[in-house]
């Protein structure tokens, strides 16, 4: 992977890149999200400051070729847990930008949010992303038939997480 390559903590000055990032229609149809969102719609979605939210963002001279979110459940009997989503710029994917920012993420899990358990959901045709996310120790807990709807027809999803074993006291 190029050495040019940092990850940083999402700011006001990614939106356009991450509007642009989630508009590519490759991109659209792997993510739960809608195709020709506004960057005012990206703007709120991703505004809020709230230290159970970490938005990342991977940068190339500058420019967002990749996202990853992790939000830590509120609810006082969830707050063991936390959530993923991400997405990679198609000129980036299979070159290491997804487990750079999926590494990150998990050590803030670990570490610093003390998560027992990181979820996410993944198309079930997403055979590269599942790779990914196997590789960093998600395993396969669920299918969601008809799930989501993407190019006009309704398809599966995978329910996956990775549990952290807990040192013991």
């Amino acid at each position: 992977m190029p050495d040019a390559i940092t990850l940083a903590r999402f700011n006001e000055s990614h939106i356009e890149g991450i509007t642009a990032l989630y508009n590519d229609p490759l991109i659209t149809r792997q993510v739960l999200q809608m195709p020709f969102q506004s960057t005012e719609v990206w703007r709120k979605r991703l505004a809020p400051d709230n230290e159970r939210v970490v938005q990342l963002v991977a940068l190339h001279q500058g420019n967002v070729i990749g996202n990853l979110g992790l939000e830590q459940f509120s609810r006082i009997r969830r707050s063991h847990a936390g959530s993923i989503g991400m997405a990679v710029a198609r000129e980036w994917q299979g070159k290491g930008v997804g487990s750079m920012l999926l590494a990150a993420a998990l050590d803030v899990a670990d570490n610093w949010m003390n998560l027992r358990r990181v979820e996410l959901s993944v198309y079930a045709d997403n055979e590269a992303a599942i790779g990914l996310y196997r590789k960093f120790g998600f395993v396969e807990e669920g299918l969601f038939r008809d799930h989501a709807v993407r190019d006009g027809r309704l398809v599966d999803t995978l329910s996956m997480a990775r549990l952290r074993s807990m040192p013991q006291t």
